[in-house]
């Protein structure tokens, strides 16, 4: 992540997205307790003490090298594994999900609207990003599902927004590899699919321009829901899931008619022209990047083992 924060303010991105998967929380990560093979000094750390210090830290070393860019946040599945919950998730994160696009938002659609989500939107010129959470099983909800189709409608109905652009962590129905998606539930199937639908009758009988962003898969691709399962209803999606967490191997056929890689980290850049269409390109980062960027901060061993090492 600091990595990623240096080529993101090189680029002088206006902001960065995180789509969720902060720390592991079932097992410690690696540059806490660092691999035993690597035989580098570490302290003994209590589970306790870990699950206490697990997000402060993602603070202190993942965001904090943002500096004063705004960071947009997103929940994954790992901020609801046993201890962590929304509820710690919205009290830790408060200050991220309130930020003055979010609060200012969410008043501008109902000044009596006073209730901090893990979901939210914000406007930036002409171009609606709409942050989800499908961190479990159990998402979309009901309350979840009218709030995001009653904004896509009036997206539809605005000749002010030309593009709309929805990130979450799992892809949704009907990806490239249904599996570690939203098809991996019935109620996210079928939410899912709902909101899928919506975007597609945006895209199509509103001509809105909209790109959907998803990370749960930690590798790279694009095109994700040109499918089978979508036939002609293709909604340019991505899944970029590089920023850190052990890497996945492809599904099988990934590399038929799309762009996919594993064993890399990196983030994605989207460029907004003036008529709303967005292109996004992927940055993909060298050892070298991550070496400079944790000079001092990490034993160079293991930043390179992360880099070498850390996939299935």
């Amino acid at each position: 992540m600091p990595a990623i924060a240096a080529g993101v303010l090189e680029n002088r991105a206006e902001f960065y997205w995180h789509l969720g998967d902060y720390r592991a929380i079932y097992t410690f990560d690696e540059d806490l307790v660092p691999p035993r093979k690597l035989d580098l000094p570490s302290k003994t750390l209590a589970i306790s003490d870990y699950e206490a210090g697990a997000w402060p830290d993602f603070i202190a070393r993942q965001l904090v090298p943002f500096g004063s860019l705004p960071v947009f946040l997103a929940i994954g599945n790992h901020e609801t594994i046993p201890p962590m919950s929304r509820e710690r998730y919205l009290i830790q994160f408060a200050d991220w999900l309130n930020t003055q696009p979010i609060r200012a938002q969410r008043l501008a659609d109902n000044p009596a609207d006073h209730v901090l989500r893990t979901y939210y939107h914000w406007v930036d010129r002409n171009i609606d990003f709409i942050t989800l959470d499908n961190a479990s099983g159990d998402e979309f909800d009901r309350p979840q599902l009218n709030w995001f189709k009653a904004l896509i409608g009036r997206d539809e109905a605005s000749s002010q927004i030309r593009s709309i652009v929805v990130g979450m962590h799992e892809a949704l129905p009907g990806s490239f590899g249904f599996s570690h998606s939203m098809s991996d539930s019935a109620q996210g199937e079928q939410s899912g699919r709902e909101a899928y639908l919506a975007l597609w009758h945006a895209q199509e009988s509103a001509h809105k321009h909209v790109y959907v962003l998803a990370s749960h898969s930690h590798f790279y691709m694009d095109d994700v829901y040109h499918t089978t399962y979508w036939k002609d209803k293709v909604l340019p999606g991505w899944i970029v899931g590089t920023a850190g967490a052990v890497r996945y191997r492809l599904p099988e056929g990934a590399a038929a008619g799309r762009k996919a890689v594993t064993n890399v980290y990196g983030y994605l850049l989207g460029t907004a022209a003036s008529d709303g269409r967005i292109s996004f390109a992927f940055h993909q980062l060298t050892a070298d990047d991550l070496l400079r960027a944790n000079q001092g901060k990490a034993p160079a061993a293991l930043v390179r083992w992360c880099f070498d090492e850390n996939h299935q």
